[in-house]
């Protein structure tokens, strides 16, 4: 039986050092290595170049970087937008986005394969859950984002990107701005290694991203909320809310059953008061669902009933997944909805789309080549035995 390879981006420093000791190496050999996976965003060994041959020949034989690997990625918005699908170890898919507007870069990642939580409107859920992600790989998304990131000055388009206000290379940032646990998966259902992944992109001898610049996104898991109010670092947070109602969010999100909007919001309130921090509230416009003047009168309702506290509502109009039977609200609605919402005193924006293209837009995410590559396995199975 051959010995389980080590996976490196799971590894904090203290934990690599200890390896690369183990493994017989002098221990300033994993400030080496560390450096070229996080700082460098090296997943190469042969390019590891300040490390020694027998060290490089000795990582291929005991360690991976990660245990994605990269099968596609597909561009849209002259380039500003990237997707890229990944394949985990029994070839299940997770993906994760890239989009670049005029000076900031975000990247979207997958906290887990599939999801469990069942939204109605998300192409996600349709998978169900598959499993967890390891903080590797999770991290791995960002740099896969990053080093992305350094090569769209060279090959935009410049006019389907001057569309999104992207002039040339000079409105490219160098470095992604902002990460935000929005994609495939409910980060809190794997709290643990997406807390880790954070420490791991946070810290400052290596991928030195800001605190104040990741975001998660829960669909309302109460525990978990509470569980980052009383976190030091300062990670941003966003509510999947979708309704203002307890019969509409439970037919659209079945976790509303079990965490109501009034005691979901009782939680952000403590996060808010505790933290100081402004959370962003995402709602799904949907026609004949969710997005008439009633709605947002009840939106507003709720969100004011006990009182004023940092918050912004970013309202998306709905992309449309297969056999949901849910199109997309109207231009006229989504205007009416947040004028109303902002005559509130609620701030408000209208999510630019971005991605729509390639099937990276929000809640399209669906691990396209899941079911190709089960399929794929199977048969290179079937033919073997």
């Amino acid at each position: 039986m051959s010995e389980e390879r080590v996976h490196l981006l799971d590894l904090d420093f203290p934990a690599l050092t200890e390896h690369v000791k183990a493994w017989g190496q002098p221990a300033f050999r994993a400030k080496q290595l560390y450096r070229q996976l996080w700082v460098k965003q090296e997943t190469d060994f042969d390019a590891m170049s300040d490390l020694p041959g027998a060290f490089r020949e000795l990582l291929k034989a005991k360690a991976t970087v990660s245990t994605l690997r990269e099968l596609l990625v597909r561009r849209g918005d002259g380039g500003l937008t990237r997707k890229a699908v990944f394949a985990l170890p029994g070839n299940e898919t997770v993906e994760a986005v890239l989009m670049v507007y005029p000076g900031r870069a975000t990247v979207c990642v997958s906290s887990q394969a599939g999801c469990p939580m069942g939204c109605t409107f998300c192409a996600t859920a349709k998978l169900g859950f598959r499993q967890d992600l390891s903080p590797g790989d999770i991290a791995a998304q960002v740099l896969w984002a990053q080093r992305q990131l350094a090569e769209i000055p060279d090959d935009i388009d410049p006019g389907p990107a001057a569309r999104h206000r992207v002039r040339g290379p000079e409105d490219v940032p160098a470095r992604l701005t902002n990460v935000v646990f929005m994609g495939m998966g409910e980060p809190f259902n794997n709290y643990a290694n997406w807390r880790k992944s954070v420490d791991l992109l946070h810290d400052p001898d290596g991928f030195n991203f800001g605190a104040r610049n990741f975001t998660v996104s829960t669909v309302g898991l109460v525990p978990g909320i509470r569980k980052l109010t009383e976190d030091p670092m300062q990670i941003n947070l966003a509510i999947s809310l979708h309704a203002a109602d307890d019969e509409i969010r439970s037919d659209m999100m079945p976790v509303n059953r079990r965490y109501p909007i009034a005691d979901l919001l009782d939680a952000v309130r403590e996060y808010t008061a505790k933290t100081r921090r402004r959370v962003s509230f995402e709602y799904v416009l949907i026609e004949g669902k969710n997005d008439d003047l009633g709605e947002a009168e009840k939106l507003a309702d709720v969100l004011l009933d006990k009182g004023k506290f940092p918050m912004h509502v970013n309202l998306i109009p709905l992309n449309p997944v297969d056999d949901t039977g849910m199109t997309r609200s109207s231009r006229e609605n989504v205007n009416a909805f947040r004028d109303y919402l902002e005559s509130r005193g609620i701030p408000a924006t209208v999510r630019i789309q971005r991605g729509v293209d390639i099937d990276a837009a929000c809640g399209q995410l669906a691990g396209d080549l899941a079911k190709e590559l089960a399929e794929g396995t199977r048969s290179a199975a079937s033919s073997s035995s």
